[in-house]
């Protein structure tokens, strides 16, 4: 008698334990997507970011920009047909 209720326990206790290991499964399937989410968010942030950074060091790094900087902040000029030494081998 006792031995056929332990049977049925013991299947009881596993059948409790693995529905249980299914939930928990699908809990952290599900805390893990909602990561996953957030962090593919994040990457398009930056993404957007980046291509603005981009386009603002092309438009600071134009040729004109240095140019009138260079002879506004710094006075520099280009040398003079005095100023400048050809070299040869």
């Amino acid at each position: 008698m006792r031995q056929a209720l332990l049977i049925p326990g013991v299947f009881l206790g596993l059948v409790i334990a693995s529905a249980v290991s299914v939930v928990y499964c699908k809990h952290e399937s599900r805390k893990l997507f909602a990561q996953l989410q957030q962090q593919q968010s994040m990457a398009d942030e930056l993404a957007i970011e980046w291509g603005r950074l981009r386009l603002e060091e092309s438009s600071l790094a134009t040729h004109g920009r240095i140019e009138a900087k260079a002879l506004r902040q710094l006075r520099m000029r280009s040398p003079g047909p005095d100023t400048t030494v050809i070299v040869s081998k």
